[in-house]
C-alpha cells in the first residue's frame, strides 16, 4: 500500500496539532525533511528537532516513530506534534505530500488497521462511535466494542457453532456412532438455546441503540396553558421558552437538550393544541401534531386545576402508541381534574414552582427507558443499522432450527440452517463482507482516522 498522510487534529487554534502518517515509505519521507535520522530511531520512541523545507525551518517540533506490526495501522507510524495552527500544521501537510505521500481519505488509517487484521468490523464502527459520543452511555456502549468485548462475545457464539456443525459432519459421515448423534442433537439444544437468548438480549437493548447515539427526541405536548414551557425551562434549567399566562405565547417549536444519566433528551416544546384561527398559531399546533409521530417519548402535560377536555382526550388517543409519561401540573392549585376512569400508565403529579417535584419527572423518564441498567459497563449494544439486521436475521434463523429440532427434521437441514447463523455473525465481525460494505462503513469517519 502508498504511503498516506493527514492532519489528525482539529484545524484551528491550539496548543499541538498532529500530522500522521502509514505506509512503507513513512519513516523515509519524514526523515527527508527532519533535522534528526529517523532510520536509526527506536520503535515508539519521541524525538525532538526541527521540520525543514528546504533549507528554511517550518517548525520545531516532536516526532514519534512506530513501527508495524506494532501500529494502529499494522504498518509503519510516524506522527508530527508540531505547534497548534492552521498555517503551521498546513505547511507541514504541503511539504509531506511534495515528498510523496497521498493525502488519506476519510476513515482511510482504521480501514487499514481493519484490512491488516488488527481489529474487526464492530471494533472499527466502535472507534468512529467514540469519536463522536457526546454522552457517557454512548462512551460506554463505544468502548465495550473498542475494547472488543462485544467481538469477544460474538466470536464465542461463532466458535460454539463451529464445534455443533463439526459434530454433525461426523455424525453424516459415520452414521454407525450413534452416540455422537445423541450428543449432537443435545448440544444443539443447548446451545441455539443460549445463543438465542443472548441475541434476544442484545437486541432488546439495542432497540434504543440508536436514539441512544444521537440523543431521545422528547415532545412536550398539551393544550395552551398547562404548563409545557415551564416544564422545558424547568428542565433546562433555565428560561429557553417564554411562559405567560395568555394561552398561544408558545407558536412555535422550542428546543434544547440535557442530559439524565449519561443520555442526551433533545426536549421540544410544541405549540398548545386547540383549535384556532390565527394562521402563525394554527400552523404551530399542526408541526406539534408532527412531533408526536417523530418523537422516541412523549411528554403530555394535563392541568390539574381543569377539567379533562376532549382536547386533552385525543392527545391521550394519539400518543398512546408511544413511550409516554402523562405530567399532571400544577398540583398547587385546586384539583379539578379526574383521570381515574382512563386506565393511564406513567402518570406523575408535579408542580413547575418547586426545582424538586420536577426531579420526579426525571426519575420517572430514568425508569421508563431503563437507564440504570443501560449505564452497566458490561452491556452489550448494537449502535448501528447493519449490526443490528444482521443480528435479527441470524435471530430468525435460530428461531427456525429451533421449530426444525422439535419436529426432528433430518440433521443435514439443521446443519445448512446452523452455518448460515455462523455466516451471519461473520458478517458482523465483517469477516468476508463486501467491499461496497466496508466503504460504506469507512465514509463515515473523519479524515485523520
Amino acid at each position: 500500500m502508498d504511503t498516506i498522510v493527514a492532519i489528525s487534529t482539529a484545524l484551528g487554534e491550539g496548543a499541538i496539532s498532529i500530522v500522521r502518517l502509514s505506509g512503507k515509505d513513512a519513516i523515509n519521507i519524514v526523515n527527508s525533511i527532519f533535522t534528526r535520522d529517523l532510520k536509526k530511531a527506536e520503535s515508539h520512541k519521541v524525538l525532538y528537532g526541527y521540520i525543514k523545507d528546504k533549507e528554511e525551518i517550518v517548525d520545531e517540533v516532536l516526532v514519534t516513530v512506530m513501527k508495524g506490526p506494532k501500529s494502529y495501522t499494522m504498518e509503519d507510524i510516524v506522527e508530527i506534534s508540531c505547534h497548534g495552527g492552521i498555517a503551521t500544521t498546513k505547511k507541514i501537510l504541503e511539504v509531506i505530500l511534495l515528498k510523496g505521500a497521498r493525502l488519506a481519505e476519510k476513515g482511510e488509517f482504521t480501514k487499514r488497521a481493519y484490512l491488516n487484521g488488527r481489529i474487526d468490523l464492530i471494533e472499527a464502527e466502535g472507534i468512529n462511535e467514540l469519536l463522536n459520543s457526546d454522552s457517557e452511555l454512548n462512551r460506554k456502549v463505544s468502548i465495550n466494542k473498542v475494547s472488543g468485548k462485544l467481538s469477544s462475545l460474538i466470536k464465542k457464539f461463532k466458535d460454539n457453532l463451529l464445534n455443533i456443525i463439526s459434530d454433525i459432519a461426523v455424525n453424516i459421515d459415520y452414521p454407525e456412532y450413534t452416540d455422537i448423534y445423541v450428543t449432537t442433537n443435545e448440544n444443539i439444544k443447548n446451545e441455539v438455546d443460549y445463543i438465542e437468548k443472548s441475541l434476544t438480549d442484545i437486541l432488546k437493548n439495542s432497540v434504543d441503540g440508536e436514539i441512544i447515539k444521537t440523543g431521545i427526541k422528547t415532545a412536550i405536548i398539551g393544550r395552551p396553558n398547562v404548563g409545557k414551557s415551564s416544564i422545558l425551562n424547568r428542565l433546562l434549567d433555565y428560561d429557553k421558552a417564554i411562559v405567560t399566562n395568555i394561552p398561544g405565547t408558545t407558536r412555535d417549536l422550542v428546543e434544547g437538550s440535557i442530559l439524565i444519566d449519561g443520555v442526551t433528551f433533545n426536549l421540544i416544546d410544541t405549540a398548545g393544541i386547540r383549535e384556532t384561527d390565527d394562521i402563525v398559531e394554527k400552523h404551530g399546533v399542526n408541526k406539534s401534531l408532527e412531533q408526536i409521530e417523530e418523537a422516541n417519548l412523549v411528554i403530555l402535560v394535563l392541568n390539574n386545576n381543569e377539567e379533562i377536555t376532549d382536547y386533552d382526550k385525543d392527545l391521550i388517543e394519539k400518543s398512546k402508541n408511544k413511550k409516554r409519561i402523562i405530567v399532571v401540573n400544577k398540583t398547587d392549585l385546586e384539583n379539578k381534574l379526574d383521570i381515574s376512569n382512563l386506565d393511564l400508565e406513567n402518570v406523575i403529579y408535579i408542580n413547575t414552582i418547586e426545582q424538586d417535584k420536577v426531579d420526579i419527572l426525571k426519575e420517572k423518564i430514568i425508569e421508563l427507558f431503563n437507564l440504570g441498567a443501560l449505564n452497566s459497563s458490561d452491556l452489550m449494544i448494537l449502535t448501528n443499522a447493519r449490526q443490528i439486521n444482521l443480528a435479527k436475521e441470524a435471530l430468525e434463523i435460530l428461531k427456525d432450527v429451533k421449530i426444525a429440532l422439535n419436529n426432528n427434521d433430518p440433521i443435514d437441514l439443521i446443519e445448512i440452517d446452523l452455518k448460515n447463523i455462523y455466516e451471519k455473525l461473520s458478517e458482523m465481525l465483517g469477516e468476508g463482507s463486501k467491499l461496497d460494505v466496508i466503504d460504506r462503513v469507512f465514509e463515515r469517519f473523519c479524515v485523520g482516522k
